[in-house]
């Protein structure tokens, strides 16, 4: 092991603080723009990620991810078993291995969290807890075994800076997955209506996200150097550029531009560049901010037309955007930037046959595993926990103790 140095581990830590903070802030946004009598509901699905994914990551997650290979395809469980054998075994050879198992899992609790936007409303509890620890195992750890622990993907040359494919496909596809497998909102009680409820909370959380996605991508370099420099402020520009971007395109298409519209665009950008931050050049990454609105705008409305009741938009925003940002390293990357090889026709290829097979996967693997546990557990709500809300059907609380967030009283259940 080489020697450790003050300055990497520090920023090291400080980015493992930033990703940390980046759930309460998904929490946030998805919450504010979920109905009233839901927003305790995604939130606790939320932070009931960051407490059983931990726990999890420190017992064997950890081991399963960057342990001993076994024939490339996972993690042996022994390896760190409860961290052991961890602080002195860094994969990054100028921080402590427990600050890299740190950082790492902060990217594993926020995975299995960007799902929730896909099915809000209408999960069950218990059956949305089996399913992320399930969902971790059968796809996260081997995936990220594969790209991330030196498994057979990245032997064959698969790139992957930050977790465009790690994270955002993987999470992104298996929420489509759950989108197709359970019944639409629609279908539980068309009588409802489904707009957010507080707007604010969407731009905090935004917010939120947007300061810990400078811990996401520019920590991914694993120390302060030249590299994090370019994740940061390329993860900046694109976010920047596609905040602007799609307040334009909603303005010429709907006719307004909102604020809702700005901040998803911004988190199309963040998400769409992470893959390849660290791989190319500022003026690249404004490219891809700027192609990400009208690539993830139009899948939104192929859901639309579709019918596929994507509730938050997770699967255009971020398994696309993950997805065209994962290409995007094959058209953009520089060795300039990465220290690691160039942008190439053979690199492409491998990110779209990478990409799209992590994609089918993913998918897959969602599906199956909520049809699965629907057979012993019913995953979705009935259509009386929908219409009064699952703050109160299944969490025995409400946000609001008056009915409202503006102080006057409700009169109807389910807003």
């Amino acid at each position: 092991m080489s020697e450790l140095l003050g300055g990497d581990t520090a920023y090291m830590l400080v980015c493992m603080a930033l990703v940390n903070l980046m759930t309460p802030g998904l929490a946030f946004f998805y919450g504010g723009l979920v109905r009233s009598s839901n927003v305790l509901s995604i939130m606790a699905q939320n932070y009931a990620s960051m407490g059983l994914l931990t726990i999890i990551w420190a017992a064997w997650g950890y081991s399963l991810c960057f342990g001993e290979s076994q024939g490339d395809f996972i993690g042996n469980p022994k390896s760190h078993y409860f961290l052991e054998n961890t602080n002195n075994n860094s994969p990054a050879s100028t921080i402590p291995g427990l600050v890299f198992c740190g950082f790492q899992g902060m990217f594993a609790v926020i995975a299995p969290a960007l799902m929730t936007g896909a099915f809000a409303d209408r999960v069950n509890f218990g059956p949305y807890m089996v399913f992320i620890a399930l969902w971790a195992h059968l796809v996260y750890f081997p995936v990220c075994h594969w790209i991330w622990g030196g498994g057979w993907m990245a032997k064959q040359g698969v790139w992957d800076f930050a977790g465009g494919i790690v994270i955002h496909v993987t999470a992104g596809f298996s929420a489509l997955a759950t989108v197709v497998a359970l019944p639409s909102r629609h279908h539980l009680d068309a009588s409802v209506e489904n707009k957010p409820h507080n707007v604010p909370f969407v731009a905090l959380g935004t917010g939120l996200l947007w300061f810990g996605w400078f811990g996401f991508n520019g920590g991914s370099a694993l120390a302060a150097n030249s590299q994090a420099a370019y994740a940061s402020i390329n993860s900046e520009i694109s976010a920047s550029a596609a905040l602007f971007g799609w307040m334009m395109f909603e303005w010429v298409f709907e006719g307004k531009p909102t604020l809702i519209g700005a901040c998803v665009g911004a988190i199309a950008g963040l998400a769409t560049i992470t893959p390849a931050a660290g791989f190319v050049d500022p003026w690249s990454a404004l490219l891809i901010g700027f192609l990400c609105v009208p690539f993830c705008y139009g899948c939104i409305e192929i859901t639309k037309r579709y019918k596929l009741d994507d509730a938050l938009d997770v699967w255009a925003v971020h398994g696309m955007g993950g997805f065209l940002g994962t290409v995007c390293v094959g058209i953009f990357a520089t060795d300039k930037v990465s220290g690691g090889g160039d942008a190439s026709g053979k690199q492409f290829g491998i990110q779209l046959l990478a990409a799209g097979g992590i994609a089918a996967y993913s998918f897959i693997v969602g599906f199956v595993l909520i049809k699965v546990i629907d057979k012993f557990s019913k995953v979705a709500v009935d259509p009386d926990t929908y219409a009064k809300g699952l703050d109160v059907s299944i969490h025995g609380h409400e946000a609001y103790f008056d009915g409202s967030n503006d102080g006057t009283k409700k009169t109807t259940i389910g807003v």
